[in-house]
């Protein structure tokens, strides 16, 4: 069988869709999984050895652009796939395998999709609570629940030559114990746990012997950069490095492979970790838990403990943030502790 999949836009959804490449090649060992999604996610698919090859979406996220979808779904008919599986939930990310004559085309209800899907399916958020049941409910047939069927967890294999690579790149050694630390989060403002927070766990951490290592894209270079410099006025400077905005998404995956723990924010980093298996703590303010948890058993949930929370805001409605800065150091460095 050869399976189409269109993928998802964000780094921790198609962290998540691993868990549905895992139940498709459970169901059917043979398969042939090949997965069509933003050319970012590709370091991604490329840990994930159920998938057989990343194809790159060529538009952008939002782009309509029906005459390239239709080059891009002819293309794609000599491939003769059986079954078409699409994560997204707009119409236009139905339009590819239409174009490419997939004959089985499986997908939630989303925007007005009829005859595009041909195996529509209505979802039911009580029962598909999880996102990640959501995505692995589509490897099976319609009216499957969660509660008959495994859903099994991400786990990324980074290529050992992307390792070594990343290490010597950014002269890194590994010998002494390494927190990672994610401070970012694209959503905004609302998920992001205070710098000097982040900051008093290095710096416990270093004063035990550890590393830290700060991992995030160029919007968060400010932030670590604060981290940075608050750690660095009381203990070793060599032992914290800021990676944010230098590394790739293939580098920060396999350097992130290294670490011995990490703490994140509700982001797609924390989800990189936590498909890793690096013990996480991961921090929940204005969102919930109850929906994308990191899918670990070495994880740790922190969220918020006040009535507003969770609010799902990009940035706090009442100004003061509460969620996130009431929620202590010694609270994260305590789960941190029992991981």
């Amino acid at each position: 069988m050869k399976i189409f999949v269109v993928g998802p836009s964000w780094v921790g959804d198609m962290v998540m869709a691993q868990s549905l490449f895992k139940a498709l090649r459970q169901r059917f060992p043979d398969a042939r999984i090949d997965v069509l999604a933003p050319a970012w996610s590709r370091p991604i698919i490329e840990a994930m050895p159920e998938v057989h090859q990343a194809i790159d979406m060529p538009l952008g996220h939002g782009a309509l652009e029906i005459k390239t979808r239709r080059a891009l779904g002819h293309s794609l008919r000599k491939e003769k796939y059986d079954w078409a599986i699409v994560l997204p939930n707009s119409l236009k990310s139905a339009l590819i395998p239409w174009f490419a004559n997939i004959p089985r085309r499986t997908g939630w209800k989303g925007e007005m999709r009829y005859g595009l899907l041909n195996d529509l399916r209505k979802l039911d958020k009580s029962i598909f609570s999880l996102m990640v049941h959501k995505y692995v409910g589509l490897a099976y047939d319609k009216g499957t629940t969660p509660d008959s069927f495994e859903c099994p967890t991400p786990s990324l294999v980074p290529a050992a030559e992307n390792i070594s690579n990343a290490l010597q790149k950014y002269s890194l050694s590994t010998e002494q114990r390494i927190l990672a630390l994610c401070p970012g989060a694209e959503f905004g403002r609302a998920k992001k746990w205070p710098e000097r927070h982040y900051a008093e766990i290095a710096k416990r951490h270093i004063q035990e012997g550890g590393q830290v290592w700060l991992f995030g894209s160029q919007n968060d270079q400010q932030a670590c950069d604060e981290i940075v410099g608050l750690v660095c006025s009381s203990v070793n400077t060599d032992a914290v490095q800021n990676l944010a905005g230098r590394t790739s998404l293939q580098e920060a995956v396999a350097l992130m492979s290294q670490a011995d723990k990490a703490v994140a924010n509700d982001s797609g980093l924390m989800h990189v970790a936590a498909g890793l298996g690096v013990p996480i703590v991961a921090l929940f303010g204005s969102t919930s838990p109850d929906y994308t948890p990191p899918l670990s058993e070495k994880s740790a949930v922190i969220k918020a403990e006040i009535d507003c929370s969770p609010c799902f805001k990009r940035d706090c409605p009442f100004g003061h943030y509460k969620c996130l800065e009431e929620m202590a150091p010694d609270r994260v460095w305590s789960a941190l502790k029992n991981l």
